[in-house]
């Protein structure tokens, strides 16, 4: 891995490029996605998490950050209350559609090609990062997720292993869920006074928990003197009665770092810069 270099003119043909190959997908592929939504929860809640909205950056305006709470808001109320029926898909881009300042949508940080900048939208990274993290502690299937490319602080404060997330940009990085059970679920979504709230509930309980974790963890010196990290993501899977049936594969992560890796206590605390709730532009 080595950070790329593309000119304005590339950047700018090839999101376009991509974004309407998306709009095309949307319009002519065989998944059937999901959008009719309920406000009474189902009745078996199947997991959940909570992210904190805002947090002291370094080198970043906290402007920004109350920002991207106005954008989780707007795109929170797209998305609570749908319902996953069996064989459905769930579209994280094609429900809450394009963040435009016509919309309400504030101009928040994004990470761009491990520099940071705003731009209108930024921030909505943390609800895709909360939703992917509550879908692999599911039975739902992952059929789209896209890695952060760069592994942009330490582990400092971290509580979730390193590439658990799942980075967006309207609306070619998407990240979309199928139900492949017999059973309709549905994503609930709340912002408190601190916290992005997400669960996933069902109809009926899961037959299975799950217990998500890194294996082969890596920092690597690369030839061309930065360092990248790597791991991949596994889950164990147990029954009913707690014991162990399965061990599976999740996903692989490589991103460049963007700190010195061998950083005392101290530094780290100084560096941090979030928990993975970046958008990446491409």
């Amino acid at each position: 891995m080595k950070p790329k270099q593309r000119s304005a003119l590339r950047l700018y043909i090839g999101k376009r490029y991509f974004t309407y190959r998306r709009y095309l997908r949307w319009i002519v592929g065989q998944e059937k996605y999901a959008k009719k939504t309920s406000l009474d929860p189902l009745a078996h809640r199947i997991s959940s998490h909570n992210t904190p909205m805002l947090r002291e950056l370094k080198n970043v305006d906290m402007w920004m950050q109350h920002n991207k709470v106005i954008n989780l808001k707007i795109a929170v109320k797209k998305l609570n209350g749908v319902i996953l029926q069996p064989g459905e898909t769930f579209s994280y881009w094609k429900l809450i559609g394009k963040p435009t300042k016509r919309k309400g949508y504030q101009e928040g940080m994004v990470l761009f090609y491990g520099n940071f900048k705003a731009g209108v939208g930024g921030g909505l990274c943390q609800c895709s990062n909360l939703i992917y993290w509550i879908t692999i502690h599911s039975s739902l299937t992952i059929t789209e997720r896209h890695r952060h490319s760069y592994d942009v602080f330490p582990d400092a404060r971290r509580t979730q292993p390193f590439g658990s997330g799942a980075t967006c940009a309207y609306n070619y990085l998407d990240l979309q869920i199928r139900n492949d059970t017999e059973v309709p679920y549905q994503l609930c979504l709340h912002m408190d006074d601190k916290d992005l709230i997400g669960e996933w509930r069902a109809t009926e309980p899961e037959s299975y928990t799950y217990e998500v974790y890194e294996r082969d963890h890596r920092i690597v010196l690369e030839p061309w003197g930065g360092y990248t990290r790597h791991n991949i993501i596994h889950r164990k899977k147990y029954n009913a009665q707690q014991e162990l049936v399965d061990d599976q594969f999740v996903t692989e992560n490589h991103a460049i770092m963007m700190y010195q890796p061998l950083l005392k206590e101290s530094e780290l605390e100084k560096v941090v810069v979030g928990n993975e709730y970046f958008e990446v532009e491409m």
